[in-house]
């Protein structure tokens, strides 16, 4: 189930491991994509261009697929621009942020309320193996930091809902009001400039390229999780491929591989990796 794609690769000297949280740990917001799309899809048929209904879906999953990781304003940002192209009159971004977060909560609010009644088993919106395998990490003494393109509020009481939070320390890290101020690759930046490890001491986990290509830029090891939503038994290919293209070191479609994942990031059964403490400089201001 391990897709060796750099052999020779391992995460011997890790330190520091990076996870994304949609998709990667988390499956509540599954389907997301199913409710951005088509929401801008219908923004641009709406423009009347006489460009068909699937060319335009063609168009939004390309760019709506390269930016996921980063924040969900980046994504409303290429939409207004969209709009603006086609001679329309774009909305701000963040209104079309709100009119997305309002239609997938529509979709997902029934998990949110059966996880705060108890009524779920957090297992049931987790990719599969993914307890196990942050629990081993965790014993590792590694040091694991969760951040995501969703807003922190949410993300976070998401990551409790789950009861994955308590991994991470603290180091939870989703999107702010002001966008510019936090992203993945600012993490990644912070935890080099503060000396808290090199970038070949980073192990990263991630379904979409930017937290893939953030590590890969700085010499880290990379886990291209390619989960299948929302079952994740097997391979998206889609995925598989875009995070291929930019440099994923392995590739799964679920942490149910524990043994073979463990024997391949960590072929002695050690991680030697920098240690050191957790700067303020380290982590995103506002967070």
């Amino acid at each position: 189930m391990v897709e060796h794609l750099h052999p020779g690769a391992s995460a011997r000297q890790a330190a520091v491991v990076l996870f994304d949280f949609d998709g990667t740990v988390s499956l509540i917001r599954a389907g997301w994509v199913d409710v951005m799309v088509p929401m801008m899809v219908e923004i641009l048929l709406d423009l009347r261009t006489g460009e068909s209904e699937e060319s335009l879906t063609a168009l939004v999953e390309d760019f709506v697929g390269r930016l996921t990781g980063k924040q969900t304003m980046y994504q409303m940002i290429e939409l207004a621009n969209q709009v603006e192209q086609r001679g329309g009159q774009p909305l701000d971004p963040l209104q079309y942020k709100k009119a997305y977060l309002e239609r997938l909560h529509d979709k997902i609010a029934y998990r949110l309320e059966e996880l705060r009644a108890g009524a779920a088993p957090p297992e049931k919106y987790l990719v599969p193996g993914a307890r196990r395998w942050l629990e081993a990490l965790h014993a590792r003494g590694l040091r694991m930091y969760l951040a995501s393109g969703t807003d922190q509020q949410y993300m976070r009481e998401e990551a409790d809902l789950l009861d994955v939070s308590k991994y991470f320390d603290g180091r939870v890290y989703g999107a702010l009001d002001d966008y510019k101020s936090f992203s993945k690759k600012i993490l990644i930046q912070r935890l080099i400039a503060s000396a808290e490890c090199e970038g070949r001491h980073i192990l990263c986990f991630g379904d979409g390229y930017v937290e893939i290509e953030n590590v890969k830029e700085v010499g880290g090891i990379a886990v291209g999780v390619a989960t299948s939503e929302p079952e994740c038994r097997e391979v998206d290919q889609w995925k598989r491929k875009r995070l291929a293209r930019v440099g994923a070191d392995f590739i799964i479609p679920n942490f149910l591989c524990h043994d073979e994942l463990a024997a391949a990031l960590f072929p002695d059964g050690e991680s030697s990796g920098a240690s050191g403490t957790d700067p303020q400089t380290a982590a995103p201001r506002n967070a």
